[in-house]
């Protein structure tokens, strides 16, 4: 488990929070939402049924008579001495996203390498922050057009203010633009009526796709 002393600053990072968690009745995959805090953006993430469950399941306050894997990890964290700080979905590569968890250990700061999944139940457990990298929210944050049901993904769903972080992370390709519209895609397809209602499912006429921490526009 990669750890080092280089803290992810939360200043330059966009926060985020768990808008819902959908699943579909085709395929059984679930897809949780992140929104970005006080933006209408967001950001879909594949997740397996086990992680969803384990976010949901702290989300509505289910009690369990003994712990579950992320509350033993949690409560191992804290007996080791360390305390969650927050948690980032801190890239995208090869259509995986990837997330750390940042842990304060007396003076010291950890990152640990995590799956976002992982780390969202981790984070829900905590009371933690969410965050992201802008570079994550450039590529693949998503706006939605509540009159058209339209959705818009990367540089343009956030406008020219994303065009700078566009540019230092280079241009989109061919191969890469035809992914995003298939995400633009699957969030069309999501029922716009209850996109605020927390914890909310849905059904995704998506078609089949792996489970796993990857963006709706996975190949």
């Amino acid at each position: 488990m990669p750890m080092t002393n280089n803290w992810m600053e939360a200043d330059n990072m966009m926060e985020l929070v768990i808008d819902s968690i959908r699943v579909s009745l085709l395929n059984h995959q679930r897809v949780v939402i992140l929104k970005q805090k006080e933006v209408d953006r967001y950001l879909p993430i594949w997740i397996g049924p086990p992680e969803a469950d384990a976010i949901a399941v702290r989300l509505q306050e289910v009690s369990v008579p003994r712990p579950l894997t992320h509350d033993l990890l949690l409560n191992s964290i804290k007996d080791l001495g360390g305390v969650i700080d927050h948690i980032v979905v801190s890239s995208m590569e090869n259509d995986t996203y990837y997330a750390t968890i940042v842990v304060r250990q007396g003076d010291k700061t950890v990152e640990i390498d995590a799956r976002p999944s992982d780390a969202l139940a981790l984070a829900v457990r905590a009371g933690v922050q969410i965050f992201a990298a802008p570079e994550v929210m450039d590529k693949c944050g998503v706006r939605l057009d509540k009159d058209s049901g339209l959705a818009t993904v990367g540089e343009d769903a956030a406008g020219a203010a994303a065009a700078p972080a566009r540019e230092a992370g280079g241009p989109v390709g061919a191969e890469e633009a035809e992914k995003l519209s298939v995400f633009a895609d699957f969030i069309e397809s999501l029922d716009l009526g209850d996109m605020d209602t927390p914890s909310g499912y849905n059904d995704n006429p998506s078609g089949d796709k792996p489970a796993g921490d990857e963006p709706v526009a996975g190949g």
